[in-house]
């Protein structure tokens, strides 16, 4: 029997069993199996692979594993220029625009609410969450690293904390996004852009408080619910300059 020695790094060891985090260990293999599908099948999805190195040598996903290779498997790379290698993944897309599984609705608003195009529907099959991604060029956010290994997805991402607030922080920190965090931007409830609406075209749809206090409005095109800076506006001010302070500090204790 063909034996492969393989070495994941960084994160990409989240996605090991623990017996074969952070250190060597040895695969054995019968048939020609690619790098791709072998990378895989020990659980890492080809979304999260930046870089493969057989023998020392940059290789792309095509490559038919051989007897005896020592394999070592990179994620992306934020500020080391691999330009001169193999890249295995696409060119990152141009604008950051996401689709969700159906376990991160939280996430899915926390995004809207930072302007960020996200599309969420609670009741979409795998099936059509790779589609979507495919033909809409989302990168398809999960829980489920199943999903991320499904041909057609070219950009996909693992999201390994379990709380809403932390896989946030771990999103923006992974695709480098605090720079272009647009607030309130978006409408929560239906992804479609904010427009200004005069205080007289909304008037008859205002609380009698709200509309003693307030001046400015917005209201989503979509589904016509209408935005003002209230507590609410307050709250996710408080929030967002804490994601920011997170960035600056490097950990994410305020959002626990």
């Amino acid at each position: 029997m063909k034996q492969a020695h393989f070495r994941f790094y960084a994160e990409l060891n989240d996605l090991l069993p623990p017996a074969k985090r952070q250190v060597t260990f040895t695969h054995f293999f019968e048939d020609r199996v690619s790098i791709k599908d072998m990378t895989e099948s020990l659980g890492v999805p080809h979304t999260e692979v930046d870089l493969i190195l057989v023998n020392g040598e940059s290789v792309d996903f095509s490559y038919l594993v051989q007897d005896g290779d020592r394999i070592s498997i990179y994620p992306v790379f934020e500020s080391i220029d691999i330009t001169p290698l193999v890249r295995v993944r696409p060119q990152p897309l141009r604008e950051a625009r996401f689709v969700l599984d159906t376990h991160l609705g939280r996430l899915a608003r926390y995004l809207r609410m930072l302007g960020f195009d996200t599309f969420y529907r609670n009741d979409y099959s795998d099936e059509e969450l790779a589609r979507i991604s495919s033909e809409e060029h989302r990168i398809l956010l999960t829980r489920d690293s199943g999903l991320l290994k499904r041909s057609v997805v070219t950009h996909g991402y693992w999201i390994s904390e379990s709380a809403p607030r932390r896989q946030l922080l771990q999103l923006l920190q992974r695709f480098d996004l605090f720079g272009a965090i647009a607030p309130f931007a978006r409408c929560l409830r239906c992804n479609d852009l904010l427009q200004p609406a005069p205080k007289e075209v909304v008037l008859d749809r205002l609380l009698p408080m709200t509309e003693q206090m307030y001046d400015e409005f917005h209201i989503c095109p979509e589904c016509g619910r209408i935005y003002w800076q209230g507590s609410h506006y307050r709250r996710m001010q408080q929030f967002i300059a804490r994601l920011r302070e997170d960035e600056l500090t490097g950990h994410g204790d305020g959002l626990s």
